[in-house]
């Protein structure tokens, strides 16, 4: 689904930041850093996003630091 997002010319820029987010963690050794964590439950709570781009934003946010 990330890499569709990111070749969708309508796709926003929010969601193309969130897929991208997303793309970079499959390496494990990257986690999500704080300001995508806020960005990504920000679209969560709200009911402007599609459900891909919530989708998105569920995917970043479950690769956060469980830490911070």
């Amino acid at each position: 689904m990330a890499p569709d997002i990111l070749r969708d010319p309508n796709a926003s820029a929010t969601a193309k930041s969130l897929a991208a987010s997303a793309m970079s963690q499959r390496n494990k050794s990257h986690q999500t850093g704080a300001e995508m964590e806020d960005k990504a439950s920000k679209v969560l709570k709200s009911d402007k996003y599609s459900d891909a781009t919530k989708e998105m934003a569920a995917s970043v946010l479950s690769q956060s630091n469980k830490e911070r």
